[in-house]
């Protein structure tokens, strides 16, 4: 048995209803019912695709039977509507489920959807919300009621097609990542048909349904969606047998053999993060002992080494920058050297060195020679960091007499970090890199600058806002362009803060950039920096901030503030960066 989803949404968004919304949005009855009208075919079709390969099925289906969906929402949502509060949470609510549902950007939807129908950015994106919601719960209520499992979505997705294709645009298809909305079409029947092959179909237990269903909703409990009678448990029972019997041959022409398993992510490498950088993992990670392809590739072509030569005036200042050394060594222990050295001596001494250890040919040297460079005090024990250079997956980065260790380096069993404090002495700050500290050290240095946004004479200069903003660490799980939880609290604080700005009649506009390391594809890393940039920006409008105020882009690996040699150095690339308009 399967439903029409799109006559239900009618029957949940009554004239009732969207007239108490066009009141909250401050817009008319017949605009409030086009816009949600536009945004349910675009979220149909999302929920469709998502459901087109077996993985992607589960977790939408999943999703849908989870405690955030609300399959009362039928009845609930004139009484949610009632308070800010109730229609906050909801809308919030309803974007997270979109976005576990369906993997598209809420925020590019939003954007999309004000663009063709000329709503407010931010009433788009709240109706975006809502509509979610109720979809999500509509399809609770239907699997709930009917104890529908898994292996009956694909069906039940396919007959909302003639309904989408009747409103979808190309603007909103395109949105979502779904192309053209005819190129959408003429496939999707084809890929649900492929896919319910490959998910189960189970036999029905035989018991009659619970006159009611305990579930948790988003506040308080009300009638279900449609107030259908609970009696005649037989008749629901003779309806599902009918239902399984014509799946079961309508699908088994469709036998196709699964898609060959995806790449599984590989974990993401620990890093660090000084004041002024905001962490997120990357799209694909490498083998903690393997280099960059840069190394492999310079070992090709024999070892390049290539040094610039600061040209000293006679009266030169005394050097104030401290020295650099990092090294990263790739599966065969060959190792890529970068440097910033204060003399032409220096240089030589270095490069001299590696040629004896390795060979020539056998690594490669990047040294900058700058002449407002301090002395290089490490030099004076290069001999035994050497034979670390030759240890497969060995990270190691030294700035001035701070010397941190990554990768294979940091292996407690391996020995190094005694090995170099015994080595260096007490005139070295030696130590292996810690995520969680340089993560708890930004968040604070964050949460003490922003208490400075909320003064009464505090500035609201775009570049003074976005100094502060980005203290912050949005640290994302590998492969998530969800926020996470453990920077809710700063980017409300953000939210606040630029709130407070509005409200002095200084409003800040920012754009919100997203970026990546170098390890991984290239297109993917880019692909999911500007997911994350839509993320962090959608998650300040649900707090509040005026979507027009907020822009995104996502850079990939352009623009780094750190070599790509170590875990540190990665891990500050990998950031959201908040940029003054």
């Amino acid at each position: 048995m399967s439903i029409n989803v799109f006559q239900l949404l009618e029957t949940v968004l009554s004239d009732s209803v969207v007239k108490t919304m066009a009141t909250r949005y401050g817009l008319t009855s017949d605009f409030t019912r086009k816009v949600a009208g536009a945004a349910a075919p675009a979220i149909m079709a999302a929920i469709m695709n998502r459901g087109t390969t077996p993985e992607g099925a589960r977790s939408l289906f999943s999703t849908i039977m989870s405690s955030d969906a609300n399959p009362l929402i039928g009845k609930q949502l004139p009484e949610l509507l009632m308070s800010t509060a109730g229609l906050g949470q909801l809308e919030a609510t309803g974007r997270e489920l979109l976005q576990k549902a369906t993997g598209a950007n809420v925020g590019a939807l939003a954007d999309a959807l004000a663009a063709q129908t000329g709503a407010p950015q931010s009433t788009a994106f709240s109706l975006a919300g809502v509509v979610g919601a109720a979809i999500i719960g509509i399809l609770k209520q239907h699997f709930t009621a009917s104890q529908g499992f898994v292996g009956q979505l694909p069906t039940l997705l396919g007959h909302q097609l003639p309904s989408v294709n009747a409103s979808l645009t190309d603007h909103l298809a395109s949105a979502i990542g779904l192309g053209s909305a005819a190129a959408f079409a003429g496939s999707i029947m084809s890929r649900l048909k492929d896919v319910a092959a490959h998910l189960d179909h189970p036999q029905p237990v035989v018991r009659p349904v619970p006159a009611s269903v305990p579930l948790q909703t988003v506040a308080g409990s009300t009638p279900p969606i449609a107030g259908e009678k609970r009696g005649h448990h037989w008749l629901w029972w003779l309806l599902a047998a009918l239902a399984l019997i014509v799946a079961f041959f309508a699908l088994r022409s469709c036998q196709h053999d699964e898609a060959a398993t995806q790449n599984a992510e590989q974990p993401a490498s620990a890093s660090t993060m000084a004041p002024g950088a905001v962490a997120a993992s990357d799209a694909a990670q490498a083998d903690s002992a393997s280099a960059p392809a840069a190394a492999s590739g310079a070992l090709a072509s024999g070892a390049v080494v290539s040094g610039t030569v600061a040209a000293a005036s006679d009266a030169a200042p005394a050097p104030t920058q401290d020295t650099h050394l990092s090294f990263t060594v790739d599966k065969s222990g060959v190792p890529t050297i970068t440097a910033t050295v204060g003399t032409q001596a220096e240089n030589t001494q270095l490069i001299d060195a590696l040629t004896k250890q390795f060979g020539d040919g056998k690594f490669t040297a990047n040294v900058n020679v700058d002449a407002a460079t301090k002395p290089a005090e490490w030099l004076a024990h290069l001999d035994g960091l050497l034979p670390l250079m030759a240890l497969p997956g060995a990270e190691v980065k030294i700035d001035g007499t701070h010397v941190e260790l990554s990768g294979a380096a940091a292996d407690a069993k391996a020995g190094w970090l005694d090995k170099l404090k015994t080595l260096f002495g007490s005139g070295f700050d030696i130590g292996v890199f810690n995520a969680q500290k340089a993560v708890a050290d930004a968040t604070q240095s964050f949460r003490d600058a922003v208490k400075g946004l909320f003064a009464t004479d505090s500035s609201c200069a775009g570049a003074d806002v976005a100094k502060v903003l980005n203290l912050q660490v949005v640290n994302f799980k590998t492969g998530s362009s969800i926020v996470p939880a453990s920077a809710a609290d700063d980017l409300r604080q953000s939210a606040r803060a630029l709130i407070a700005c509005s409200k002095r009649g200084q409003p800040v506009s920012l754009e919100v950039a997203g970026y990546s390391d170098n390890v991984g594809d290239k297109a993917a890393n880019l692909a999911l920096s500007k997911q994350r940039a839509f993320a962090v920006r959608t998650y300040l409008a649900s707090q509040g901030v005026s979507l027009g105020r907020l822009a995104a882009q996502g850079y990939g690996d352009a623009n780094p503030v750190d070599s790509n040699d170590t875990e540190s150095g990665r891990f500050r690339n990998r950031r959201i960066e908040f940029v003054a308009k």
